[in-house]
């Protein structure tokens, strides 16, 4: 990745050249805080906070033709925005390219994301919030928080507004997805771990205000690191060490299982069919990771590696993002609804700590070693 540091002139002539930028909608109005006990099975989120989103969404703008036609045109940049972090995201990516390409050609009707993933560094305002915040002016809802102590992690997630998919569209043009921002909670890892976060988001406090550009253009929001400080933050955290050379980039992005048309729309039998296509899945604590509830099953592949070259000159390869695939079962309240009548509105939703915690696992050299084992 090329350093946004080093390109501030070139930011400043993209966010001139762009009309679409200011329009914002009011995110005062759009977020809506939600907690929950540490461990605990993630509640599916009541019908009443969906709503509320839409609700304050529109109030943005009257039923005018000019207030639609400016929610049009702010979908139009937010899934351009989207598109665009897909795009390097697949373009860095190898697997997740190949997985979706295969998945394509099999179910070939419409393929939609489940969540897209971040991870950020919770200090100087580089975390959670600096990425949250392009989610919440479209009208997204900040929904639960999860934390992982023995990882030194937080993370929130948000759900998506409710717009309809363009139509035939897939990926990023399908239904919105859920977005997963997880954040390193820097200030407690030891004070040599600290110093070296700090030496980068330091360098150019004003970094944090283009995270999602950042992500969008495939660049880092500080300098190139140096070789021996990448090591030394990933003999602590392995997250830290990632998020360091690979800033906002997309973790990963998420297939709906369940959406899918053909016979691979059951998880069991998508990861057999990835395994026996030569795909390595995360194994930690099992391929198939499911919540307490068996309401929310999840896998993932290994993740890619790439070459970086660090700004000492010594190139080295260093873990990228990996793809995710995650079914969620109808609740027990609308097992009697017709299948043909389910809606998304039916499954299980949120996220489950116990599942995000091995997930995250896909991008440690515990997994990556199994690539060439």
């Amino acid at each position: 990745m090329i350093s946004l540091y080093s390109s501030s002139s070139a930011i400043k002539a993209f966010l001139d050249r762009s009309p679409f930028l200011p329009l914002r909608f009011p995110s005062s109005s759009l977020s809506v805080s939600v907690s929950s006990s540490v461990g605990s099975p993630i509640r599916l989120p009541s019908a009443e906070k969906r709503a509320h989103s839409i609700v304050a969404a529109s109030r943005g703008g009257s039923m005018s033709s000019n207030g639609d036609d400016s929610r049009q045109v702010a979908e139009s940049f937010f899934r351009s925005v989207l598109g665009q972090m897909e795009t390097v995201y697949l373009n860095r990516n190898p697997t997740p390219k190949s997985v979706l390409e295969l998945v394509k050609s099999v179910d070939d009707v419409q393929l939609c994301y489940d969540h897209l993933a971040f991870r950020t560094f919770g200090i100087g305002g580089y975390g959670i919030d600096s990425l949250a915040s392009f989610f919440l002016d479209y009208g997204y809802t900040q929904m639960d928080e999860l934390r992982f102590p023995a990882k030194k992690l937080r993370a929130l997630w948000f759900a998506p507004p409710d717009v309809s998919a363009i139509p035939g569209g897939s990926g990023v043009n399908g239904p919105l997805p859920r977005v997963f921002i997880s954040e390193l909670l820097v200030e407690q890892m030891s004070s040599q771990t600290q110093d070296v976060i700090r030496k980068y988001t330091e360098t150019w406090p004003g970094g944090k205000k283009y995270a999602a550009l950042s992500s969008a253009l495939g660049t880092l929001p500080w300098e190139k690191p140096l070789s021996s400080e990448f090591e030394k933050l990933a003999r602590e955290s392995e997250y830290a060490a990632w998020t360091l050379v690979n800033g906002y980039a997309l973790n990963h992005v998420t297939i709906s299982v369940h959406r899918l048309k053909s016979h691979l729309n059951k998880i069991k039998k998508l990861n057999q069919f990835l395994e026996e296509k030569g795909f390595k899945l995360n194994s930690e604590g099992g391929v198939l990771k499911v919540s307490p509830d068996g309401g929310l099953l999840q896998s993932s592949t290994v993740a890619d590696s790439i070459s970086f070259k660090f700004s000492d000159g010594v190139t080295k390869s260093i873990p990228c993002s990996y793809i995710e695939f995650a079914e969620r079962l109808v609740l027990p309240q609308y097992q009697n609804v017709p299948e043909t009548e389910i809606q998304e509105s039916h499954r299980r939703d949120g996220f489950e700590v116990g599942n995000a915690d091995k997930i995250f696992e896909s991008t440690n050299q515990g997994q990556l070693s199994r690539r060439t084992g």
